[in-house]
């Protein structure tokens, strides 16, 4: 099962922007959907965006326009810019992916936007 790793969360002002990476322990060209999934404290996980394997993304309405996934074959990497950042995208942003019918979950980074 492939293995997920994230880095790119931190504190931020308002306003600010943030790129969080994936990096995938094996070749992601197969990987039928990647992305990534946030939860706020005490709330629900919610998608923020995922991409497909033919890199057509999708984006939860409260963050079109300010963020941009993104995927590197070669790197085995998917990436999340984050610009325009609010104190609403706080949360924990953890990344996914769907190969199949199986699902893997990255550990989490912590992403903080102070107003």
């Amino acid at each position: 099962q492939v293995q997920l790793v994230e880095s790119g969360g931190g504190l931020v002002q308002a306003g600010g922007s943030l790129r969080l990476s994936c990096a995938a322990s094996e070749s992601i060209f197969n990987i039928n959907i990647m992305g990534w999934y946030r939860q706020a404290p005490g709330k629900q996980r919610e998608l923020a965006a995922t991409i497909t394997s033919g890199g057509n993304p999708n984006y939860a309405d409260s963050v079109k326009g300010r963020f941009t996934i993104s995927r590197d074959n070669a790197k085995n990497t998917v990436y999340l810019q984050m610009n325009s950042l609010k104190p609403d995208d706080t949360g924990v942003y953890y990344c996914y992916a769907r190969k199949v019918v199986s699902v893997t979950w990255g550990q989490g980074t912590q992403v903080t936007v102070s107003s």
